[in-house]
C-alpha cells in the first residue's frame, strides 16, 4: 500500500531505518535529501517532500546529504559502515597496535563524539569495549596455540599490566588464562567458571528451567543438563553453586564446552553498567529485583532461529510444545534421554507434510524449512553474523523471508550477543514499559521505539529486565 505523507514524516521522526530505500525525503529549505534513519535535524512538515528513489529527488535539484549518504544506500553501498568494519577488523588482528580508544578515534578519521556514535550503532559498544573483547579474544586464541608464558600472551595482546590481563580475562570469561589454556588438554573433562559478584543465580534457574518438560535444556535443582554440539551431539552438566558453575563435559571438547556454558551465564555481558543507568534515569525498580540479571544466549544461532520462528504470535508453552516435537521429529537423541537440537541441513531435509501433524501452520512450517534450505545451502551463514556488525546482521536476517523486525531483533540479543536490540512488537515489553511508565495505554511500535531509546546501549538488557517486570521473583 502507498504510505501517505503523514506516515512517511512519522518514520523520519522516528529515524527508522527499516524504511531506508522505501522512500527518500526532500527537505526544500536546506536542498537536501536524506534517508528515513538520517540522524541530522529533523525538518518542519511543511518543508518536506517525500521522492520514491534518490534519481527523483536529484531531478528536483535537491543534493545528496553528507550525513546518512543516500545516494550509497541506494546502489547497495554504504562506505561510513564499511569504513567502520574494517576499523574493527584490523583491532581485532592486532589490538596491541591500538594504545586505547583515543587511538581508534584518530585511526577513525571521524570526531570523537561521532566515532563514538558510530560504534555504538553499528557494533552496539564503544571503541574501548570493542578494543577490550578484541585483546581478549586475541589472549584465547594465544592461549590455546601456543606454549608461550601467559604474560607474553597477555602483553602480546596489548594489555599494559598482568593484572589488568588477569581480572579482564577472568570477569569476561570465567577462568584464570592459565585455566583456559587447560581446557586444550584432551583429558579435561570439567571446569569451573567463577561467577561475577552481582550474579543473579536465580534468573538462571529461570532461564534454564522455563520449559519443566524441555528435551534440549533441563534443569534438576541445581544442576541444569544443556543437549548441545560440541560439535558432536553430547550432553553438558552445569552444577549451580552461589559463586561459580561447575562444568562437565566429554573429553575433548573443553573448549567448545566452555563457548557454551559461558554464554548460557552471559558472562560477556555488563550487567552492572545497565543497572547504573536504570538508576541514573530514574527506574530503579526496574533493576531492583535482578541488578546483575544476564541473558542467557543460546548455544548456537541456528538454535535460536528455530526458537525466533516458532515462538512467533504464539503462546509460550505452545511454542515449547512444537518446538519439542520438532527435536523428536529431527534432533539427535543423547544421554538423560534428551535430544540435541537438529542442525539446519537436518530441517532443511524436512518437508512441510511432515510438520503439519506436529500443529506448524503451513505459513510456519514454510518459513523454517525455507530458512534451513538457505542455510544449508552456504546462502545465509548465520553463525558468522555474531563476528560481523550488529547492522549487518540485523540488515542481512531482515533480508530472508519470515524473519520480520521482532524475530530478527529476538535472534540478535538471544544468540548472536548483541547488547542493543529491542524485539519490537514483543507484548512483554509493552506490558512491561506500561508498568514502568505508568502509561495511560499500551504503547505502539513507535513509542516503544522512542520509549526504548534512553537504554541504549543497553536495550537488550533493558528488555530482559521488562520481561521479568512485575513477576513472582524465582
Amino acid at each position: 500500500m502507498r504510505m501517505t505523507d503523514a506516515q512517511m514524516y512519522a518514520r523520519v521522526l522516528a529515524s527508522d531505518a527499516d524504511y531506508d530505500g522505501r522512500f527518500f525525503t526532500g527537505v526544500l529549505t536546506t536542498g537536501i535529501y536524506c534517508l528515513p534513519s538520517c540522524r541530522a535535524r529533523k525538518p518542519k512538515p511543511g518543508n518536506v517532500r517525500f521522492f520514491p528513489t534518490a534519481e527523483a529527488a536529484r531531478a528536483t535539484g535537491l543534493r545528496p546529504c553528507r550525513k546518512c549518504h543516500p545516494d550509497d544506500f541506494a546502489r547497495g553501498a554504504d562506505p561510513v559502515l564499511e569504513s567502520i568494519e574494517a576499523l574493527v577488523r584490523e583491532i581485532r588482528e592486532a589490538p596491541a597496535a591500538c594504545a586505547d580508544a583515543r587511538a581508534i578515534v584518530r585511526r577513525s578519521g571521524f570526531g570523537t563524539t561521532r566515532c563514538f556514535e558510530l560504534f555504538r550503532r553499528h557494533f552496539h559498544a564503544t571503541p574501548a569495549e570493542v578494543l577490550l573483547h578484541a585483546r581478549l579474544a586475541f589472549a584465547q586464541r594465544a592461549l590455546l596455540a601456543g606454549d608461550g608464558g601467559v604474560g607474553e600472551v597477555g602483553f602480546a595482546a596489548g594489555f599494559e599490566t598482568l593484572s589488568a590481563f588477569h581480572d579482564n580475562f577472568r570477569r569476561l570469561t570465567g577462568l584464570t588464562p592459565a585455566g583456559y589454556r587447560a581446557l586444550r588438554e584432551s583429558g579435561t573433562t570439567s571446569f569451573t567458571l567463577g561467577l561475577p559478584d552481582d550474579f543473579d543465580l536465580p534468573y538462571l534457574r529461570h532461564a534454564l528451567g522455563r520449559d519443566p518438560e524441555g528435551r534440549d535444556v533441563h534443569l534438576e535443582g541445581d544442576n541444569a543438563f544443556v543437549a548441545a554440539r560440541l560439535p558432536a551431539p553430547a550432553v553438558l552438566h552445569l552444577a549451580l553453586a552461589p559463586d561459580s558453575v561447575t562444568v562437565t563435559c566429554p573429553a575433548g571438547t573443553a573448549v567448545e564446552a566452555h563457548r557454551v556454558a559461558a554464554g548460557l551465564l552471559g558472562l560477556a555481558q555488563d550487567a552492572g553498567a545497565f543497572a547504573r543507568l536504570a538508576r541514573r534515569l530514574g527506574f530503579a525498580r526496574l533493576v531492583a529485583h535482578a541488578p546483575g540479571l544476564r541473558i542467557s544466549l543460546t548455544p548456537t544461532a541456528f538454535d535460536g532461529l528455530l526458537w525466533a520462528i516458532i515462538g512467533q504470535q504464539i503462546n509460550f508453552p505452545f511454542a515449547c510444545r512444537l518446538k519439542r516435537r520438532l527435536l523428536e521429529l529431527c534432533g539427535t537423541p543423547v544421554d538423560r534421554g534428551m535430544i540435541a537440537p537438529p542442525t539446519a541441513a537436518d530441517v532443511a531435509q524436512l518437508e512441510v507434510k511432515q510438520l503439519l501433524p506436529l500443529q506448524f501452520s503451513q505459513q510456519k512450517a514454510g518459513y523454517l524449512l525455507a530458512t534451513a534450505q538457505l542455510i544449508a545451502a552456504g546462502g545465509l551463514e548465520i553463525e558468522g553474523l555474531r563476528h560481523g556488525s550488529a547492522t549487518r546482521a540485523e540488515r542481512t536476517l531482515l533480508a530472508v523471508r519470515g524473519l520480520g523486525p521482532w524475530s530478527v531483533n529476538y535472534l540478535m540479543m538471544r544468540s548472536l550477543g548483541f547488547a542493543d536490540c529491542v524485539p519490537l512488537g514483543d507484548t512483554g515489553v509493552t506490558s512491561g514499559l506500561l508498568a514502568l511508565m505508568h502509561l495511560d495505554e499500551r504503547p505502539d511500535v513507535d513509542a516503544t521505539r522512542r520509549l526504548m531509546s534512553v537504554f541504549s546501549p543497553y536495550r537488550s538488557l533493558a528488555t530482559a529486565h521488562l520481561w521479568m517486570l512485575n513477576r513472582t521473583v524465582p
